[in-house]
């Protein structure tokens, strides 16, 4: 090897890494983080408390800032420019998340610890008929809840299903179908009391002013609830593939047969799904029920005669009109309104549970 050879440099060799460099290639580890969030949660609850006093929300946003002024500084010095804006990016992304959590926890919590007073046998089982002061419970508020779910799930679910089967698999962007999607993108929006309102109208020309019934609210949740079903089937129906229509025409087989055999059984998972939050979406329904339904202490199976009342109407009730003593009347609020939320939270895991075991399997 000779002088020159010896001294050419060799491509592509790596270089001395600088001192930034090698500051830049550090990582902060678990515990080091987990510390200075630690130390910047003291620091912000003592400002806060020392100013203040004992207070979640604030005490939050100031543990949230320190942390994230301090593990952008730390991870800046140690890790560089970018690994300290992603972590500074993902530290204001967990604190707003917190901030979303602070009033959903607080709501649970405030309602289990008031609803559980009287989540008993009585409770269940027995109607206000009589009831001025303690004992009652809401075996009538149940009842009419259930009675007017049902009637409006088996109203409004073959309507919804077949309206959306229509869009998606006759409509062919006709006026017919662009005139029905309009229609069901306003239906969506609309105040629930607009539906309380039309529900009430329509009955004061048919049977005369002052109606209410069960019936009545059944027909303004039914209108709540159709465009929900719409939606939700038309989009699980845009989801099955056209190679599973287009290999049945070619077996000879009509096209409503294929819907029925092979479009419906394909995306029976996701409409359920969506069924199922459709239900869960009107069962807690209040303004339209207070204008329709209206309100009774008494069991009333009829939905064509007299009012009938239902979980929500009940706890509004309770808590605006207590009576002679309040406070009976504001547990039993409380426990009916945890009762519709243990409804709802079951709707809901129905709809994960069968989004999850009826799903069609896509792998081999």
């Amino acid at each position: 090897m000779t002088l020159t050879e010896a001294q050419t440099p060799v491509p592509n060799a790596p270089e001395e890494p600088k001192t930034g460099q090698l500051a830049s290639q550090g990582t902060l580890q678990r515990n080091v983080r987990l510390a200075i969030l630690a130390v910047s949660a003291v620091i912000g609850a003592g400002i806060i408390f020392a100013f203040f006093g004992f207070s979640i929300l604030p005490m939050v946003l100031v543990s949230a800032l320190i942390y994230c002024v301090a593990i952008y500084t730390v991870s800046r010095i140690v890790e560089g420019s970018r690994h300290a804006s992603d972590r500074l990016v993902t530290g204001v992304v967990t604190t707003f998340f917190l901030l979303a959590l602070i009033p959903l926890v607080s709501i649970i919590v405030d309602v289990v610890s008031k609803g559980t007073r009287r989540l008993d046998a009585e409770f269940f089982t027995t109607s206000m008929r009589g009831v001025v002061s303690e004992g009652g419970g809401i075996a009538h508020a149940l009842q009419g809840t259930l009675m007017i779910t049902a009637v409006t799930t088996l109203i409004a679910v073959p309507i919804g299903i077949l309206a959306a089967i229509y869009l998606v698999e006759y409509g062919q962007k006709n006026r017919l179908s662009r005139a029905l999607t309009f229609f069901v993108d306003v239906m969506t929006g609309i105040p629930s009391i607009v539906a309380g309102l039309f529900a009430y109208a329509l009955f004061t020309l048919i049977v005369g002013p002052g109606y209410k019934a069960g019936i009545v609210g059944v027909v303004a949740l039914t209108l709540l609830m159709i465009p929900v079903v719409v939606r939700s089937t038309e989009e699980m129906l845009r989801l099955v593939p056209n190679e599973l229509r287009e290999a049945s025409y070619a077996l000879g087989v009509p096209k409503w047969l294929t819907i029925v055999k092979v479009v419906l059984p394909t995306a029976i998972a996701g409409i359920a799904t969506g069924v199922t939050l459709a239900i869960a979406r009107i069962i807690g329904e209040t303004a339209p029920l207070l204008v329709t339904a209206g309100f009774t202490t008494n069991l009333n199976p009829n939905l064509f005669q007299g009012n009938m009342s239902t979980l929500p109407v009940e706890a509004y009730y309770a808590l605006t009109q207590p009576g002679l003593s309040p406070e009976p009347s504001y547990d039993r609020a409380w426990s009916a309104i945890l009762v519709l939320i243990v409804l709802v939270m079951a709707l809901n895991i129905i709809a994960r549970l069968i989004s999850k075991f009826f799903a069609p399997k896509t792998g081999r």
